[in-house]
């Protein structure tokens, strides 16, 4: 059913051809409620329920959902149930990535995490951004900015990454941090907003 769904978006052209997501993807302004982006939505939806519905101890069956879902999957990746997502096929996750329960990512950018990087319950990636004056917000007009995120990287519980953040390799975030600038390699970071305190030898 979750292969079904992805080949049914790509099918004839369909959505990941389209000038729209086209523009969602590299950042331009575009129409977030345009009726095929929703309907697409919706669609992912469905394969995403039927993955977190997955029994958590059939694990060749969740590897191969996950594969099916998410646009790049190194190997020896785990990710724990339940997992949310916007796209999944904007999201990128290298070798040996390991994901605790409640991982949020709204890719309408790419989001790419390293090799060897831990991240801890209830964080959220976010790479989708409205426009600060609610006159044009309420227009429905959106953009996104990718988020990169390098190997040997632990990221601990209710962090949140805001769009167009880079964080460097060996990073170790805080608990509860919400960051909003980039962050350098090989150093604790810690705070709202987030910042580095030390580096990490």
């Amino acid at each position: 059913m979750i292969k079904q769904v992805y080949n049914s978006l790509a099918e004839n052209g369909h959505l990941y051809d389209t000038e729209l997501w086209r523009q969602m993807v590299s950042g331009e302004r575009y129409d977030a409620p345009n009726s095929i982006l929703i309907e697409g939505l919706n669609r992912v939806k469905e394969a995403q329920r039927a993955y977190n519905d997955l029994q958590p101890t059939d694990y060749e069956t969740l590897d191969r959902q996950l594969r099916a879902m998410i646009g790049s999957v190194g190997n020896g990746v785990k990710v724990l149930q339940p997992f949310r997502f916007d796209w999944g096929k904007n999201i990128i996750l290298g070798d040996r990535v390991f994901v605790n329960f409640n991982l949020t990512i709204l890719d309408e950018a790419p989001v790419t995490i390293g090799h060897d990087t831990f991240i801890g319950p209830n964080v959220s990636i976010y790479t989708a951004c409205h426009p600060l004056e609610y006159q044009e917000r309420n227009t429905g007009v959106e953009w996104s900015e990718p988020v990169t995120i390098g190997p040997n990287c632990w990221l601990g519980g209710s962090v949140t990454i805001l769009p167009g953040v880079t964080i460097g390799e060996g990073c170790v975030v805080g608990a509860g941090s919400v960051v909003t600038r980039d962050l350098p390699p090989h150093h604790l970071c810690v705070g709202n907003p987030c910042r580095p305190i030390r580096p990490i030898q």
